[in-house]
């Protein structure tokens, strides 16, 4: 019995595997530019940020150089529970900064959900909103881009999330690899097929009847895959955007980045538990391929999980206790599989450095340490499922101070 459930689970992730890396194949190509209509969508901008003097400042400046008719748009800053000038900042640049204090509802879920009522409640409405972080810089084009698609009929809209600070350190390197492989051989490739996109917690936009008719709702400690968890139930999908981007900071140490991708995967474990089940039973109900996809993905964190419990599992089995005693599926296949398999894993990653056209020197030497990055989210993993019950918000410090200019000259 022991046998039997060791193998079916082993197969599980096998399939998993291959599933994941045959869509992959469908990003490879980029399909032709949509349709561009004139700018008449009218947006709110709004921007989270706690704490965020040293970065804030960049934004307002980008945010003004937006190709997009100024009328048009208007930016609001979240100033929850400052004790810094993030809102003097915002305010000397001209911008509106809205001051929210609560100690008890902490996190940038609840800090939306605020806003939107405030937003509301304004004399002016406009037809969509659209959410950044305070440490980003977005393309000039990027509403833009949002008209075209909302006026193309689209709710939901994922920007393309690129790096600002990739060559900072191997840990900035290892994440802008990972937003690469994930915008090209995750997002493009389910745009390709006209299925849901996830969102990625900035360079968002959603139809403003859309939102006022669901509702935020999304005050998890990943409020971007609650909200395209609960559209995708309602059948809304989400769309992406390759075009609108966003260049977003990331963490320069590997502390700064545990503690933030531990908060991802606590997040990640209460979403799969409060939506895999009624959303895999509206694929199953539907026959929807759109439903069951993210339905998997919304399990992912249970599959890092599974996968490092096995792979324990079996090495101490080996090492401890003469064995293999436990059935390993890998037994019954021929070897070369196994080298195949981390040839695929390779391959991928590369094609989407190529594809992507990344020239930075610095992140093809920092790929040497890329693996280590790659397997701290097995430890992560682990200890977020212990503390998953854990709500408590943990904000990522922003100081590297890059303008557009910089970042454009750079990938140019």
């Amino acid at each position: 019995m022991i046998d039997a459930i060791f193998v079916a689970l082993q197969l599980f992730l096998v399939v998993i595997g291959v599933y994941q890396f045959t869509f992959s194949l469908f990003g490879l190509v980029k399909k032709k530019k949509k349709k561009h209509f004139e700018p008449t969508k009218s947006f709110a901008v709004l921007v989270a940020a706690h704490n965020e003097e040293q970065v804030v400042g960049a934004l307002m400046e980008n945010l003004k150089q937006l190709n997009y008719p100024k009328d048009l748009y208007e930016v609001f800053v979240i100033c929850d529970n400052c004790t810094d000038r993030t809102a003097d900042i915002v305010r000397e640049h001209g911008m509106n900064a809205c001051v929210r204090t609560n100690q008890n509802l902490r996190g940038k879920g609840y800090a939306i959900e605020w806003m939107l009522k405030e937003l509301w409640a304004m004399p002016r409405q406009y037809d969509a909103v659209v959410m950044f972080d305070a440490d980003n810089l977005a393309h000039p084009d990027f509403l833009i881009e949002m008209n075209d698609d909302l006026c193309s009929g689209a709710k939901v809209i994922q920007g393309y999330i690129d790096t600002k600070n990739p060559e900072d350190s191997w840990i900035t390197a290892a994440y802008g690899v990972s937003y690469w492989y994930i915008n090209r051989l995750w997002q493009m490739s389910r745009h390709n097929l006209n299925m849901a996109n996830f969102l990625g917690g900035t360079g968002m936009c959603f139809e403003t009847n859309l939102l006022k008719e669901m509702g935020w709702g999304a005050t998890s400690l990943v409020e971007d895959l609650e909200f395209t968890m609960r559209s995708v139930m309602r059948g809304v999908y989400p769309k992406f955007n390759y075009d609108a981007k966003v260049f977003d900071e990331k963490p320069l140490t590997f502390k700064a980045s545990a503690r933030q991708r531990l908060r991802w995967m606590q997040g990640h474990f209460t979403v799969a538990r409060r939506y895999f089940f009624p959303l895999l039973w509206r694929a199953i109900k539907e026959r929807s391929i759109v439903k069951l996809d993210l339905a998997l993905y919304g399990i992912n964190v249970y599959i890092v999980l599974l996968t490092f419990i096995l792979t324990a599992v079996i090495w101490v089995d080996n090492s401890f206790f003469d064995g293999p005693n436990i059935a390993n599926l890998f037994g019954y296949l021929p070897f070369w599989l196994s080298f195949a398999a981390i040839a695929a894993n390779i391959f991928t990653f590369m094609m989407a450095l190529i594809l992507e056209k990344v020239t930075f020197k610095k992140v093809y030497a920092y790929l040497v340490l890329f693996p280590i990055y790659l397997l701290s989210w097995y430890p992560i993993t682990v200890y977020a499922f212990f503390t998953q019950n854990n709500k408590t918000w943990s904000h990522t410090e922003h100081t590297r101070v890059v303008r557009l200019e910089e970042v454009q000259s750079k990938q140019g």
